[in-house]
């Protein structure tokens, strides 16, 4: 909703006025004010944009991730680096079901630019081995399997890796 630098000028502001609440003696006051800063400073690390994109994803709707994901308009000037990888990652999974070559150049960028969270390196190296092995690239499709194992910490894709695998097999 607001540029990322909008997001800490207003709870730098809101501090500020905090501050002047608890020299006023109103502490419930300054608490408050400090709580309310809190949610502009959780938003400048997590976009709020991209967050309801991912509670649309959750839900299997890629219609209405795709469209929280149009509202931001300059992603690089909007969301911070990793927030520009998780936007590229959730691209990249809306074109993975459309297009391969710009879920794959999607994917590249998100890893480029980094994700946070293992699992989500994980997932989006296991969808990059599946788009090399659809497009006959054994061997890239091998590192990056292997790859998304080492990162799957919690075995949650095994049984997507093992299935992939065994595809590979019958190239």
């Amino acid at each position: 909703m607001f540029n990322k630098n909008i997001k800490l000028v207003i709870a730098g502001l809101i501090i500020g006025y905090a501050i002047y609440q608890f020299f006023e003696g109103n502490i419930g006051n300054g608490i408050f004010l400090l709580l309310l800063s809190s949610i502009f400073i959780f938003l400048y690390f997590r976009n709020e944009m991209i967050l309801l994109a991912f509670l649309r994803m959750r839900k299997q709707d890629l219609i209405g991730t795709q469209k929280w994901l149009d509202k931001i308009n300059t992603p690089e000037a909007a969301l911070t680096v990793k927030q520009q990888g998780y936007y590229n990652y959730l691209h990249g999974i809306i074109h993975s079901q459309k297009n391969l070559t710009q879920a794959e150049k999607y994917f590249k960028k998100a890893l480029k630019l980094g994700l946070t969270m293992d699992y989500d390196l994980a997932m989006a190296k296991l969808s990059l081995a599946g788009i090399a092995m659809q497009k006959r690239r054994k061997r890239e499709a091998t590192t990056l399997l292997q790859e998304a194992k080492k990162l799957d910490k919690n075995n949650m894709l095994t049984e997507q890796i093992k299935m992939m695998k065994d595809q590979m097999k019958k190239i």
